[in-house]
């Protein structure tokens, strides 16, 4: 059995949401050996939104967290995630007192 061949270049999708239901995609053609942060340097996402590399970015790829570091593999897709803005069972108590409202009113 040949081992697999690793393509000379990468093909990378970066996404990330500056709101609710807003998706901001850039699809890339990376060297083989590029690291997550490359890919966010190379995609134009940081400047367009004003993010930075200083760690405060919480990203990953395939949903999973990944250093800046890791190194990329063919068809990977970068995420960049923003902080939540309500913790999420604090989020689901305020639908739930608004629906019970809503019915009552």
């Amino acid at each position: 059995m040949a081992p697999a061949e690793v393509p000379a270049m990468l093909d990378i999708e970066v996404a990330y949401s500056p709101a609710p239901r807003q998706v901001d995609r850039v699809a890339l053609t990376l060297p083989a050996g590029s690291t997550v942060a490359q890919a966010l340097q190379a995609s134009g996402l940081l400047a367009r939104h004003g993010l930075s590399l200083d760690g405060s970015l919480s990203v990953g790829v395939w949903m999973k967290a990944r250093p800046l570091e890791t190194v990329l593999r063919p068809n990977d897709r970068v995420e960049i995630w923003r902080a939540l803005m309500v913790d999420p069972k604090e989020a689901r108590r305020q639908r739930y007192r608004k629906q019970k409202v809503d019915k009552a009113g």
